[in-house]
């Protein structure tokens, strides 16, 4: 470890370096950065303050009520919250259903330069996989309480955000997930961030099943915030480089302009074992993937008059990203002398994604006799361009004589336009002894999702290698209308009694009507003792992806893939069109303050999710040829005669049933030491537990699941997730202490056999158990002047990594640690130095 910091603080101030003689160093506030990185857990650290415009039409509404982008976050559970609730000014300590607050401190003070990777060192909840590889490794996804990222809603300011075009194709509990990407947004942009553990598909529509992501943006009027995060693996790869900076102008006092931006790269990690080919480490396909990324964010808002306010904001990223595919041997390219000489040593197909995510908002919203409305309009669009490099397609070369080594092989669109109008009050009436609180609103959505066809060379004879292009035959362009409408009332039935209840209906033109509901309630026995529970209703449209997506992976020797669902294959084997999942959510908690200062939350749940869309209905073998040549595919010549171990596919469909149960918990205790500073105690714990209840069968009668998929869905969560720890800062806040340890619970996966008598088995599997993981994570802040702070620090500082799997059941015996879980990820430790400042 002592090598690896030397190593990276040497590499940070080279680039420091050249970075202040280049004018790009950038560096972050010492107000977010100068009391050190927070608690790990999420739940009691103090959030930022967030200074908001100090226009009239601000101050009148303070006077009255909140408004929406006027939230003020102070800190903790007394920080104002707007997910969850349609009313103002309501606090997190008195939310009626629970909410994490995650403030932009605290996620700077993980080290991580990823928001994603950030979110899960702070929020038991919620995880992320364990690591990826094909193209869906170069999408970051989150997932809340077990569940498929699908079924976690993104909001950012209170508005759904697009989501990726880039689906997660391969195997896994992700798998067939388009989510947001959460990380296309700026992090030096966010103020901070509130997740609602709790269904809302009453409140925010499809999606809202495990709970919301409500993505905060800055909008302070002033100042210059700078940061510089540079880290390195335990093994001494995968090097970071993250620079962040941001900062407000004042319009005229009475608006206001905030704009930052991120630059980050990470280079690869390779996790992989020896391929067994070989007996050697060249075959390099487990790993964290290169990537490059740049994001520009700005947020604005103007009172034109006292009761209105335009609002404007825009993101945009650019991403780079490289993974690669199993290494070739030389002797795969023997009757190809040509490409023989260029490839040598035989060569690992790289897939290559050039993403473009932009996403523009504006509108209006103000106060009209006691009504708070707010009209607004989003456009998001994600376009991801996949290439295949440094590989062949032999079959071109066998007919033409020669092969390009990159190839354009599949493009994918997916658009997204949403226009809203909400309007709010709160009534007080002569029958009523207590204020009711009124909202709804209506919505009309835009969705579109394409397929590009890759070159000509990249889909015919043999298709580029490892990765072929989208021939014509899969290509298309989809969209859909969605309608919406919603009621909200929210009161109290006694002075210490609230209940809120909730209704929508939404219309999609695919998929028709669906009706969600939610009752939620909260009695507060005393201000130290509160209990409070919701019943609701859920659902998630399948997304035009699942609807419509079909690729295939090929090597020389063996083929598989996913093919539409409404395509000719897969109509012909079983398939029916997808329907909607549906959930029933119910969850219970309690609020309480046993001893002074104690403050501690436990809330239960219970989630039963019917007509789960996960992959379905495997054909093998010349069933799967017949399927795929049906949909147009090229296959290589002998494919004809491959076996179920060598030819497999298989498309989306409503799988199973199933009940996810589980328990999250947090606790917080502060400490004063007197002229020895203080100390900020945390502990969050979710347990999290998911049971098959019903398989569906295809319209053959053909079940739909094997059992590796089944555990996708059931085991591939960790059972439990525990951070706890503490923060110390000194009497002057001169210096700032801070450990946590996180336990990650075991996961269990069916593995397939690659040797012996099961080999390639569709019905024999090795159960394989990843045991539970305990993690350090430490830092040391110094805070040098009152506008500068420097961090020194690592996570996982001891370096461990998830269960090794049998040599049997690793495909060449390359994949040492098995990627389709979301437990402790594959990197090892990550040590990191940051530098930051405010002006």
């Amino acid at each position: 470890m002592v090598k690896v910091l030397t190593q990276l603080s040497l590499r940070h101030l080279t680039l420091l370096g050249t970075s202040l003689l280049g004018s790009t160093f950038v560096l972050m506030t010492a107000e977010s950065r100068a009391a050190t990185p927070q608690p790990a857990s999420a739940h009691s650290a103090p959030a930022a303050h967030t200074q908001t415009h100090p226009t009239p039409a601000s101050k009148k509404a303070k006077h009255a009520q909140t408004p929406k982008h006027e939230t003020e976050v102070s800190g903790g559970s007394e920080a104002l919250v707007v997910t969850g609730t349609r009313e103002f000014g309501k606090k997190a300590r008195d939310s009626i259903a629970p909410v994490d607050i995650v403030t932009n401190r605290q996620l700077t003070g993980t080290g991580q330069p990823t928001l994603r990777d950030s979110l899960a060192l702070l929020l038991p909840s919620l995880t992320v996989p364990t690591g990826g590889f094909d193209a869906g490794a170069l999408t970051d996804s989150i997932s809340l309480r077990g569940l498929n990222p699908n079924e976690t809603l993104v909001l950012v300011d209170g508005k759904r955000r697009h989501t990726t075009a880039n689906i997660y194709a391969d195997g896994g509990p992700a798998q067939g997930s388009t989510p947001v990407d959460i990380d296309m947004i700026p992090m030096a942009m966010i103020d901070h961030i509130e997740v609602l553990r709790d269904g809302a598909s009453a409140q925010y529509g499809s999606d809202a099943i495990a709970g919301v992501v409500n993505i905060i943006l800055k909008k302070q009027n002033h100042g210059l915030t700078m940061r510089s995060n540079t880290g390195i693996t335990s093994e001494g790869d995968g090097f970071q480089q993250g620079v962040f900076i941001d900062g407000g102008l004042n319009l005229n006092n009475r608006g206001f302009v905030h704009i930052g931006g991120d630059f980050v790269h990470q280079d690869h990690t390779f996790r992989s074992g020896n391929d067994n080919r070989t007996n050697t480490d060249v075959n390099q396909l487990l790993g964290q993937p290169e990537q490059t990324r740049e994001s520009v964010a700005i947020n604005a808002g103007y009172d034109i008059t006292d009761d209105i306010q335009a609002y404007a904001g825009a993101t945009y990223a650019h991403r780079h990203a490289e993974s690669y595919q199993n290494y070739r041997l030389p002797t795969s390219l023997a009757k190809y002398p040509g490409y023989a000489a260029i490839y040598p040593y035989g060569y690992s197909p790289i897939e290559a994604l050039e993403e473009d995510d932009y996403e523009l908002t504006a509108g209006l919203k103000g106060t009209l006799a006691g009504w708070h409305w707010d009209v607004s309009s989003v456009f998001g669009r994600d376009y991801d361009a996949l290439n295949a490099n440094s590989t062949t397609n032999v079959g071109l070369y066998t007919a033409t004589g020669e092969t390009p080594t990159s190839f354009a092989a599949q493009s994918y669109n997916n658009t997204q336009w949403t226009n809203s109008v909400d309007l709010s009050r709160k009534f007080r009436t002569s029958f009523w002894p207590y204020a009711i609180n009124v909202a709804g609103g209506a919505s009309y959505r835009y969705e579109a999702y394409a397929i590009g066809t890759g070159s000509p060379a990249s889909y015919n004879y043999s298709s580029s290698d490892g990765f072929p292009g989208t021939n014509p035959a899969n290509a298309g362009k989809w969209s859909r209308d969605v309608a919406a409408g919603y009621l909200d009332i929210s009161t109290n039935l006694m002075k210490h009694w609230q209940v809120d209840l909730a209704g929508r209906v939404e219309h999609y033109t695919d998929v028709g009507n669906t009706k969600t509901g939610k009752v939620s309630t909260r009695y507060d026995f005393s201000p130290r003792f509160a209990i409070r529970g919701t019943f609701s209703n859920g659902f998630h449209a399948p997304t035009l992806a699942q609807e419509h997506y079909s690729a295939l992976s090929v090597s020389p020797t063996a083929a598989s893939g996913i093919i539409a669902a409404n395509s000719p294959g897969a109509l012909a084997n079983g398939a029916s069109a997808l329907k909607s999942e549906s959930s029933t959510s119910a969850e219970g908690g309690i609020i309480v303050e046993p001893v002074k200062k104690l403050h501690v939350t436990v809330d239960v749940y219970q989630i039963d999710l019917r007509n789960r869309i996960m992959p379905g209905g495997s054909i093998y073998g010349s069933q799967a040829h017949s399927a795929l040549e049906m949909d147009g595919f090229n296959l290589p010549p002998g494919s004809g005669s491959w076996t179920g171990s060598q030819l497999a596919t298989h498309w989306f469909a409503n799988v199973a049933n199933t009940r996810t149960q589980g328990l999250d918990l947090s606790a917080t205790y502060p400490t004063d030491f007197g002229r020895y500073g203080h100390a900020d105690w945390d502990v969050a714990i979710n347990l999290n537990r998911t049971r098959l209840r019903h398989q569906a069968t295809s319209t053959t009668g053909a079940p739909l699941l094997t059992a590796q998929y089944i555990a996708y869905i059931t085991t591939a969560y960790p059972r439990s997730k525990i951070i706890f720890g503490g923060t110390w800062h000194s009497a002057r806040n001169k210096w700032a202490v801070s450990v946590h340890e996180i336990r990650y619970g075991e996961t269990t996966s069916q593995l397939t056999y690659y040797t012996g008598p099961y080999a390639y088995s569709t019905s024999h599997y090795l159960e394989f158990q990843n045991v539970p993981k305990w993690t350090t994570n430490a830092s040391v802040t110094y805070n040098i002047s009152p506008k500068w702070s420097a961090t020194i620090g690592g996570n996982n500082i001891f370096a461990k990594f998830p269960s090794v799997v049998p040599e049997g059941n690793r495909y060449l015996g390359v994949p040492k640690y098995y990627m389709s879980t979301s437990q402790l990820g594959m990197n090892g430790g990550y040590y990191y130095l940051d530098v930051s400042a405010r002006f």
